[in-house]
């Protein structure tokens, strides 16, 4: 019976890492909707994200039914509290990714991001896409080292939307003020999904150790 029990808290684990490459992809294809001004890949996008909230509930019914049949303590119970956060910042990650394709929609057959612009956003998009593919590998290897140095690739997301802010203050910005804005937008959702990464992150500390990360907030 306990074999069982187990196997399903297990199973919950790898629902995660399903779930944060669903993430994953939709980072990378609402990215590509965006930079190629692709409506149907930006369509496409919009409509799985049903298919990520559906994995949250799934996660969730299962860990409150392990929570209220097992009564789970210490480490078991930290796995299902950790399991129950991490799936809440999933799923904001993928309504971002919808944010970020919803942008690339509204501007077909054009494109949202100016020329002098897309180095920094597709470096954001790169550096979201890196970190959400590694969030995976953490929950799957529950690796406290690398949830630690995720925080270094949080720093470049905050410097590029540091970056991204002076360029549409220069005085040489001639795009005008649609631009800006959606600029201004993009660098919020990349930087939020970047935010989220290091918050699942450090459940993975918790949930390894018991204890939470001293040098940021959980």
């Amino acid at each position: 019976m306990r074999d069982v029990y187990y196997d399903q808290l297990d199973g919950i684990i790898d629902e995660l890492v399903t779930m944060t490459h669903q993430v994953q992809s939709a980072v990378r294809r609402a990215s590509q909707a965006l930079l190629e001004g692709d409506a149907e890949v930006a369509e496409d996008v919009i409509s799985r994200d049903a298919e990520i909230d559906a994995e949250r509930e799934r996660i969730e019914e299962r860990s409150f039914e392990l929570l209220a049949l097992q009564q789970p303590v210490a480490g078991d119970l930290r796995m299902l509290v950790a399991a129950l956060r991490m799936v809440a910042d999933l799923e904001r990650m993928g309504d971002l990714s919808v944010h970020v394709a919803k942008v690339a929609r509204l501007r077909v057959p054009g494109t949202a991001v100016p020329e002098a612009m897309v180095p920094t956003i597709a470096r954001m998009a790169e550096v979201a896409q890196d970190m959400v593919g590694k969030v995976a590998d953490i929950i799957a290897e529950r690796d406290v080292d690398a949830a630690y140095a995720l925080e270094q690739a949080d720093e470049e997301m905050d410097s590029l939307r540091s970056s991204s802010f002076r360029k549409m203050l220069g005085d040489d910005w001639e795009h005008g003020v649609e631009p800006a804005v959606d600029i201004a937008l993009l660098g919020r959702y990349y930087e939020r999904i970047a935010d989220h990464a290091v918050s699942l992150a450090r459940r993975v500390v918790y949930l390894v150790t018991g204890q939470n990360p001293h040098m940021l907030d959980a």
